[in-house]
């Protein structure tokens, strides 16, 4: 049954936010993050719970992610566009980085959420984005890999 909600969920109208800049469209999305995580009743918190203990609710929310970030995808290429960060990218890179420290404090390490956190990992994000650091450096001559 779980598993059935999730899939159901990924087939909502969300769109991830488009505030105009590339730290912006971050920390509003660190905010629905936060905002959900925090909800009364923990219902995020408890669907991660149950997909550590049935394989298909693993699964679905799996691809509930998979199609999240797939949306947010948007969110780098309007940044690419507008010339906040390289051409090259990697969008999951970034929006994992730029995510993880809010589910990180909130469901691993269960601090109360701060205020300042969706913001604060919001700009780090884009600051390593502007200098680069989620693109993926040229192969070594002679080397044959990375």
């Amino acid at each position: 049954m779980l598993a059935a909600v999730l899939d159901a969920a990924g087939d909502d109208a969300w769109q991830p936010p488009d505030t105009g800049s590339l730290e912006g469209d971050l920390a509003a999305l660190n905010q629905e993050s936060q905002t959900a995580l925090t909800a009364e009743p923990p219902v995020v918190a408890a669907v991660i719970a149950a997909s550590f203990r049935s394989e298909q609710a693993a699964d679905a929310q799996r691809r509930l992610w998979e199609d999240r970030y797939a949306r947010c995808e948007t969110i780098v290429a309007r940044a690419v566009r507008r010339g906040e960060v390289p051409p090259d990218t990697d969008a999951r890179r970034l929006l994992v980085v730029a995510t993880a420290p809010v589910y990180h404090q909130l469901v691993l390490l269960g601090t109360p959420p701060d205020p300042r956190l969706p913001a604060h990992a919001a700009r780090a994000a884009a600051l390593a984005a502007a200098a680069g650091a989620f693109v993926e450096p040229p192969a070594a001559e002679g080397t044959g890999g990375p």
